[in-house]
Formats: structure tokens, sequence, C-alpha cells
């Protein structure tokens, strides 16, 4: 295999990094837009909230838009700072040790069972389950995940145990994705042919 040169290693770093900067702003904006949402109201009043703030966050862009047309050298500023947030965001995710090896007692595929769920826990955070698509936006900017799809991760997870539901409601919008309860269920017993274990991205 070919050696990346360093300048083709800080490109990758940079495109992994602004991919996943504009994922974290994109999720953090539709999570502060929902916050407004009132749930002792109905009909349109109690979407009135979410979207005030969504035009808010568009007014903010546009004011943001004509300050850098009348200032172009604040483009400098913050093209300098979206880099600097980038090269730290797509920095090479730290790899664990794999002590697999060392304790013959350790099933390896238990053991990824259990960073998967450690994982997809995490990024349900206070919902009720989570997406395959938000997972694998959370996976992509790992190299092993790059380029892959929803029904990749989805037959990965399946092969783990771990189930998947076509109707999962995060938001208001049904689609396939794992719930919750079905991680919490979820035992490491292990299986008498496992798929041979990939490591979990940081």
């Amino acid at each position: 295999m070919t050696r990346k040169r360093p300048l083709h290693r800080a490109a990758d770093r940079l495109h992994r990094g602004s991919r996943l900067v504009t994922a974290r702003l994109l999720q953090w904006a539709v999570r502060w837009c929902r916050r407004g949402h009132r749930g002792d109201l109905t009909g349109w009043r109690a979407w009135l909230g979410p979207a005030l703030r969504s035009a808010t966050l568009g007014a903010g862009l546009a004011a943001l838009a004509w300050l850098v047309h009348r200032r172009p050298a604040l483009m400098w500023i913050l093209t300098g700072a979206w880099a600097l947030t980038a090269w730290w965001s797509g920095r090479p995710p730290k790899t664990p040790p794999d002590d697999a090896e060392d304790t013959p007692d350790e099933h390896p595929a238990d053991t990824e069972l259990e960073r998967w769920k450690t994982l997809l826990l995490h990024l349900t955070e206070d919902r009720p389950g989570v997406h395959l698509r938000t997972v694998l936006q959370h996976l992509q900017p790992h190299p092993d995940w790059t380029g892959r799809t929803v029904p990749d991760l989805r037959a990965h997870l399946e092969a783990l145990g771990v189930p998947t539901d076509p109707r999962v409601k995060v938001g208001g919008t049904p689609t396939r994705g794992v719930t919750r309860a079905a991680l919490l269920t979820l035992s490491p017993e292990r299986e008498e042919t496992p798929s041979p274990p990939q490591r979990l991205p940081a």
C-alpha cells in the first residue's frame, strides 16, 4: 500500500475535520430549535418556538454574510478559525490497546458488542433511540467507515446481535434505527460463530 504524503494526510485530516464540524453544527442547530417546542401546547402554537429559533438562526447567518460582504477581510479570520477547528476535530482517533490476545478468557465478539452498545447508548442521549443514519454520520470520519452506507451498518449490527427497528421515532421522524430499550436488554452472550470483529471507532 502506498504511503500517503504529508500534504495528503493533512488534506485528509482537514476534510475529515470539516465534515465532523459541519455535522456537529447541524446537530446543535437542530437540537436548539427543537428545544423551543412547547409540549404543553397543541397545533401551530407548540411549534412557534422552533420556528422563531429557526428564523433567528437564518437571520444570524444573513447578518454574517452581509458583514463579510462589507468587510471581506473578515473572511481570513473566519477561514482561519474554521481551519483550526477542523484540524483539531480531524485528528486521528486514539486506538485503544488490544488486550484480547493477552487475556484468553475474554471473547473478542463480546468485547465488540459491548463497545457498540456503549457507543449507541451514548448517541441516544436522552431520546428513546437513535437512527442508523445518525450513527453512520458519527462513524464516517473514521477510516474504516468512510464511504459505508446505512445497509452496511445495519448488517454489521445485526451480525453482532444488535436488533434494528424500521420505525424508530426520533424528532418526529420514524426510520430505521436502534431503540434504547433494545440496547438495555442486550447481554454479551457469545455466539457459536461470531462475525469477524472490527475495532469500534473512538
